[in-house]
């Protein structure tokens, strides 16, 4: 199987350049690209999976989890900070990510504005699929990626729930969206991109979305500090019952995103699809039969963190392996995120309120070293050993390292940026009444 990546962006004529040109094809003259109705189908389809995951699937999942006093605000702040990651990605982001070339000093870090606002893109424009000549619509292209966006900046946010301003959380997307997702998502999908031309292996977002996101929640959330009470009284989930339900959304969905990075209906998505079961099934069971081993009961919120653990380590392998290598990678990395979560975070001390960084972060970490493993043909992979486990391995971590550093300093920027206009963090008293009332005037309860 090709190599992922999202830059394969067409018109079926030549107005767009090389820049645009499906696979850097090697043949003198360009096939023909043709719309597939059943892959432009399947595509429309899986860009609602993805909505799916945002809203409802995330907002039920980390609303569940905080206090009842600070439900809405949670489902508020999602909600709208994936309705500004949609504006942003239409008014420049998707120039930035997939547009035409920088300058060509900037051109392994961003690409250029000239598609802002979807300039040039029409319903005649295509996307280049991984099938030669095989193509679909620009728009829906455009649109399966602004939802990557759009779940991207909301992940971040788990961290930081229950105390930081609702215009600070707008600002901060804002100023992240375009510092830090943007440029990576560029160097990892994009033709031209700094770890695309190293050839690294991301088939669905482990390091744009959930390194970027989960790195990003954690530096977050040690600069705004800690709520009040963390480590001194029960901070308790008020519903574990819709944490259930919003994980079930977001396994559904997440079929969206994986599957739908194939851009193709067909045995690459297939593939993604199986990954994307059984990887998140040992995630599921593995997680519970760690709390046994240690003495804990398998508990309803650990199958829950578990599903989603198993989930981020599929994402950037989910068409770079075999179901075995996925069932390796869910299970690994449900078992790291376990210790993350339940023994170096309380060690620490840090309050990532809602484990972004503990499940996010780790499991994509675990997830993209993983990949050059899975993918070699020996563990069943769809690689074609040309290149060694060794050499892949390096290129991943470099990913790795570079998408944590990035991610780290964009994320200070970012957040400074929000504080400097609007303070940052809620009043104590406003912490103390919760945020639903605080910040929005509204109860998610009557009592």
């Amino acid at each position: 199987m090709k190599r992922m990546t999202f830059a394969r962006i067409g018109s079926g004529v030549a107005a767009l350049g090389a820049s645009s040109a499906a696979f850097a094809q090697s043949a003198a003259a360009p096939v023909a690209e043709t719309v597939n109705k059943g892959d432009t189908a399947w595509m429309m389809t899986a860009t609602l999976l993805v909505l799916l995951m945002i809203l409802p699937g995330l907002a039920l999942f980390y609303g569940g989890l905080v206090r009842a006093k600070n439900m809405l605000s949670v489902m508020t702040q999602i909600g709208v900070s994936a309705a500004l990651a949609m504006l942003i990605w239409v008014a420049y982001g998707y120039s930035m990510a997939f547009g035409p070339d920088a300058p060509d000093g900037l051109k392994p870090f961003v690409a250029g504005l000239g598609k802002a606002f979807l300039a040039g893109v029409t319903p005649d424009t295509t996307a280049a699929t991984f099938t030669e000549g095989v193509a679909i619509p620009e728009y829906v292209f455009v649109s399966f990626q602004m939802t990557f966006a759009a779940i991207t900046a909301a992940l971040v946010l788990g961290s930081v729930v229950e105390r930081m301003k609702f215009a600070a959380v707008l600002i901060f997307v804002a100023i992240w969206l375009t510092i830090v997702y943007f440029p990576i998502a560029h160097m990892v999908w994009a033709s031209g991109g700094l770890f695309f031309e190293m050839g690294a292996l991301d088939f669905a977002g482990g390091t744009v979305v959930h390194i970027n996101a989960g790195v990003s929640a954690l530096v977050a959330c040690l600069v705004l500090g800690k709520r009040i009470g963390y480590q001194k009284e029960a901070l308790a989930p008020h519903s574990l019952t819709m944490t259930a339900v919003g994980t079930g959304l977001l396994w559904v969905g997440w079929f969206g995103f994986n599957a739908g990075s194939a851009l193709e209906a067909n045995g690459s998505a297939g593939l993604a699809m199986i990954n994307t079961f059984v990887a998140t099934a040992a995630g599921g069971l593995v997680w519970m039969a760690v709390e046994r081993v240690v003495g804990h009961k398998g508990s309803a919120l650990g199958f829950c963190s578990g599903i989603i653990a198993g989930l981020v380590a599929v994402t950037p392998a989910a068409g770079n392996s075999g179901p075995l290598g996925a069932i390796m990678l869910g299970g690994i990395a449900s078992l790291v995120c376990f210790f993350v979560v339940s023994k170096l975070k309380p060690k620490l001390g840090f309050d990532d309120a809602l484990d972004a960084f503990g499940i996010h972060g780790v499991g994509g970490i675990v997830g993209a070293l993983g990949t050059a493993i899975v993918y070699a043909p020996m563990f069943g992979g769809p690689g074609d050993g040309s290149t060694g486990i060794a050499a892949q391995l390096g290129v991943q971590a470099l990913a790795t390292l570079t998408t944590i550093i990035w991610a780290s300093i964009g994320t200070l920027i970012a957040i400074y940026g929000a504080k400097l206009v609007t303070g940052l963090r809620v009043s104590p008293d406003a912490e103390r009444e919760g945020l639903d009332l605080a910040e929005h005037g509204e109860r998610a309860y009557n009592y």
